[in-house]
């Protein structure tokens, strides 16, 4: 039984076994509520509408041997006033500290922060104290993101990824050549660099992948970057002041690029971003010490050759000189040397994306990660795993 808000897509091949039970939400936020309140208010609202589903199924005689729940949008805050005995199980994402993690991490945005914006993240965190109190055991993907969390509480949390399906995110020695949107045809044996952001921003780097393009280019002027994600909005942190991050990043390497050699191409459907990372030559991930992205762990899927920045949780997965290359943050001449570094040894990059795979195969194929989280399942809902 699956409760939510939006509709099942069955075209996802989602089981016809599975009952979905919709839910809705009978208001939105009060006008002129204190600002530092909105976030708290629309997950009780969201909760709200999840638990009176609850109860309509309990009235129904349905009772659950285990509850399931991502906490980041409030909807479980309720939900053991509704089955007090059942054990519930929490995904527990992140949790907002203000060192040490995100948070007063690039100072090039976040120089003049005030009390206000730690109140802001005590206020994001209070839902999470409502839930890890009720929670009977969590599970977290990363130990990286596990370790946000108070000390006290991550003794009840186990460390399972979510799993990358590696049949379709897997190398390919005579990949199709690919179109990219601008009409562009790429080619297995170019030097093709690949660069994800969901949307392009600074919580995921694209700010010194920008400023390392005018040294990358000249290094090695052939290289093609081809740089895939929403140049509008944001999905971390915040808003450009001044327009979209991408142009005013854009606008401080101006004249000193070759742009017919910069490709950006927007949000790309999955059909075809697989297809791309197999025809890359080195992918370059970046990211704030924050939630890691699904798309490094298919990068290495796809045997890529990664150079990513050395910050957590990269350095869970990539081992500098082993299955990659890791350089500061903000460092883009650092990044500019790696990419340049795997572009000029191509038999060590294809060492580093052997190896890049077969750390995918050991700990997040998904398959394997399935049965791990089923395993858990199990344990808490027969109560034999118990905070």
């Amino acid at each position: 039984m699956a409760l939510g808000i939006n509709e099942l897509d069955r075209g996802r091949g989602i089981p016809e076994g599975l009952n979905h039970f919709s839910y809705r939400l009978d208001r939105g936020n009060t006008d002129g509520l204190h600002p530092l309140l909105m976030e708290t208010e629309s997950k009780i609202i969201r909760a709200e509408g999840c638990a009176c589903a609850a109860e309509q199924l309990k009235a129904q005689g349905f009772t659950p041997d285990l509850i399931c729940a991502h906490p980041g949008w409030g909807e479980p805050l309720f939900l053991k006033a509704i089955w007090p005995d059942t054990p519930l199980l929490c995904y527990q994402e992140f949790f907002y500290n203000e060192f040490g993690f995100d948070t007063n991490f690039d100072l090039e945005f976040e120089a003049n922060r005030s009390w206000k914006e730690q109140a802001k993240l005590a206020m994001k965190n209070a839902y999470l104290h409502l839930t890890f109190e009720q929670a009977d055991w969590n599970i977290s993907p990363t130990h990286f993101q596990a370790s946000s969390f108070p000390k006290h509480w991550r003794q009840k949390i186990s460390v399972i990824h979510d799993g990358v399906d590696l049949h379709y995110a897997r190398p390919n020695s005579s990949p199709a050549p690919l179109k990219l949107p601008d009409g562009t045809v790429l080619e297995k044996g170019q030097p093709i660099v690949t660069f994800v952001n969901r949307c392009l921003e600074p919580y995921r780097g694209c700010h010194t992948f920008i400023r390392a393009i005018p040294e990358l280019q000249r290094l090695y002027p052939e290289a093609r970057l081809v740089i895939v994600g929403k140049t509008k909005g944001v999905s971390y942190g915040a808003a450009c002041p001044d327009g979209e991050w991408m142009d005013h990043f854009l606008a401080e390497i101006k004249g000193r690029y070759d742009h017919s050699r910069v490709h950006f191409t927007g949000k790309l459907p999955y059909s075809q971003f697989i297809p791309l990372l197999q025809l890359s030559a080195c992918h370059v991930y970046l990211t704030y010490p924050f939630v890691m992205s699904w798309s490094l762990l298919e990068a290495m899927g796809c045997g890529c050759a990664v150079v990513g920045s050395d910050t957590a949780p990269v350095r869970e997965v990539v081992r500098h000189g082993q299955n990659g290359l890791l350089v500061d943050f903000f460092s883009p001449n650092d990044l500019a040397a790696a990419v340049v570094e795997m572009l000029n040894d191509p038999d060590r990059a294809a060492a580093f994306g052997v190896s890049a795979r077969e750390t995918v195969e050991r700990t997040y194929e998904l398959n394997a990660c399935v049965t791990r989280q089923l395993a858990l399942m199990d344990l808490v809902a027969s109560r034999s795993l118990m905070g």
